[in-house]
């Protein structure tokens, strides 16, 4: 589902931020209604974890207490991290799965742990080996989420098939009092020390006047780092504005008219590295305009993990050729840089192309044949701009 610029529907309901870190929780234990021997099963131990470096390692440690007043004969805790992480070693007690994104939420990881024990009242456990998390070479803005429950939360339907651990089989253990937590789940932000490079591509778009050309720019994040924007955080616009002397027949399907302007945004909430969005419009070139150059630009607001600036805007620049009228219907002349790494153009009905992989320099030329009734002639759309790569050494 296409995400406008400033407007994003809530994929996670009945949360609440905990201050300022953005530890997440749901509050209030599960309990069954007029039962009064049943159990009550929070989860706790878990606290924000910063600055990770790519490449390192580091332990979950969770605490499990029963606030209820009755056993729990089993008990499975679990976990769950966003494409950035990974888990490092999956005991044989517990199964693992990779689901991809789906109605807006990002692809993640899953194990569930299942332990086949009492969980008594009033009692705090903690397993005897805490869970290892690796943060990988992508990792920057990710989220852990930890659950816990008396009932096989089982598979999610959307991703692969669960996968039995192979590591040692992992018990709980008595924990430390005063360590029992307050919710089912908790939501916690992991966050690693690296960058993103989003950036822009313009087009070079040639026609006569009269003619209807095609206009494609893109954006890309050229990595390392895929870019989860947590809720509440502005999204990323792109700011298109077409070149003087034209005027726009059919926007792109999810850009908004912005002034002289369009604002264009991102079909998910996240940004893959090496992921792509391709913005297509039709053009009428009503007038030759000396120099006439339109622009493609990211918007301002901060993005601390993108320090390079230099390909945060593009030039969109037309070549008007000489014959046409402003009368002629005309036709299509591709103005787009083309798309390396096979990834298709987007069609004429506004859907936007996305890849998150692929060879992020761009060039080329793309040409349409012109027919008419008297007459052909071939307009051939060319430019080629370089999209700038940064390559920065890791700490």
């Amino acid at each position: 589902m296409p995400i406008s610029p400033h407007n994003r529907r809530a994929c996670r309901a009945a949360v609440a931020a905990l201050g300022a870190v953005g530890l997440i929780a749901l509050t209030g234990a599960p309990a069954a209604f007029g039962d009064e021997t049943a159990p009550a099963l929070v989860i706790g131990g878990i606290e924000p974890i910063d600055r990770v470096k790519p490449g390192s390692s580091f332990d979950v440690p969770v605490t499990v207490a029963n606030k209820g007043t009755g056993a729990a004969e089993k008990v499975w805790v679990s976990y769950s991290v966003t494409r950035g992480l990974d888990f490092t070693e999956v005991p044989s007690n517990c199964r693992a799965q990779q689901v991809p994104s789906y109605d807006e939420m990002p692809e993640r990881w899953i194990a569930v742990c299942a332990f086949d024990q009492a969980v008594e009242p009033g009692v705090v456990y903690t397993p005897e080996k805490p869970l290892r998390v690796k943060a990988l070479d992508r990792a920057l803005n990710d989220e852990l989420r930890v659950r816990v429950g008396d009932v096989d939360p089982g598979a999610d339907e959307n991703g692969t098939p669960p996968v039995a651990g192979t590591a040692p089989a992992v018990k709980l253990v008595e924990g430390q009092a005063g360590s029992e937590g307050a919710a089912q789940f908790v939501d916690v932000p992991v966050t690693s020390i690296n960058t993103a490079d989003y950036q822009v591509t313009g087009a070079a778009l040639k026609g006569s006047v009269g003619e209807t050309v095609r206009m494609t720019v893109k954006f890309t994040n050229a990595g390392p780092a895929w870019v989860l924007t947590r809720e509440g955080d502005r999204l990323v616009t792109v700011m298109i504005t077409p070149p003087a002397g034209t005027s726009v027949i059919k926007p792109h399907g999810f850009c908004e008219a912005k002034g002289e302007a369009y604002a264009c945004g991102t079909s998910q909430r996240s940004v893959n590295e090496g992921g792509l969005e391709t913005y297509t419009f039709q053009l009428k070139i009503d007038k030759r305009v000396a120099d006439a150059k339109g622009s493609v630009a990211l918007s301002t607001e901060a993005r601390p993990f993108d320090p390079n600036k230099s390909n945060d805007k593009a030039d969109i620049t037309l070549d008007v050729t000489g014959g046409g009228s402003t009368g002629s219907t005309g036709s299509s002349t591709d103005g787009s840089d083309g798309s390396a790494g096979g990834s298709p153009s987007t069609g004429d009905d506004g859907t936007t192309t996305t890849t998150n992989s692929g060879t992020l320099a761009e060039t080329g030329s793309s040409t349409w044949t012109i027919t008419g009734a008297a007459a052909a002639a071939v307009v051939a759309g060319a430019g080629t701009l370089l999209i700038v790569r940064r390559h920065r050494a890791q700490t």
